[in-house]
């Protein structure tokens, strides 16, 4: 007859409930990059470093940068600049959390 389905409709499966995956606490931990700020501090200078060899040897080229080139030189400077304040506020802040430290012990 039309309309009528040609098959008997299948039982349906009983559904399971499945429970959602519980998420394992985890402590956080630094990136797997920087072990220490000694070692934060010795990939900042070695990136100071790269950054001073680019600018002298900009310097020292002494011929006329295209546009590309200067683009690049100011980009390179830029991270230079970024990473030398990043690496002084560093500094200036431990050197006032030891200061701090030596006062209370002082007291």
């Amino acid at each position: 007859m039309p309309g009528e389905p040609i098959l008997p409709p299948r039982p349906t499966a009983p559904s399971i409930p499945v429970a959602a995956p519980r998420a394992t606490p985890s402590r956080p931990t630094a990136p797997p990059f920087v072990e220490s700020l000694g070692d934060a501090l010795r990939a900042s200078s070695q990136r100071l470093n790269e950054g001073e060899v680019l600018m002298d040897r900009a310097l020292r080229r002494g011929r006329t940068l295209d546009h590309t080139e200067l683009l690049a030189l100011q980009a390179g400077i830029y991270r230079y600049s970024q990473e030398l304040d990043l690496v002084s506020r560093l500094v200036d802040r431990g050197t006032q959390a030891l200061r701090q430290t030596l006062q209370s012990q002082g007291s």
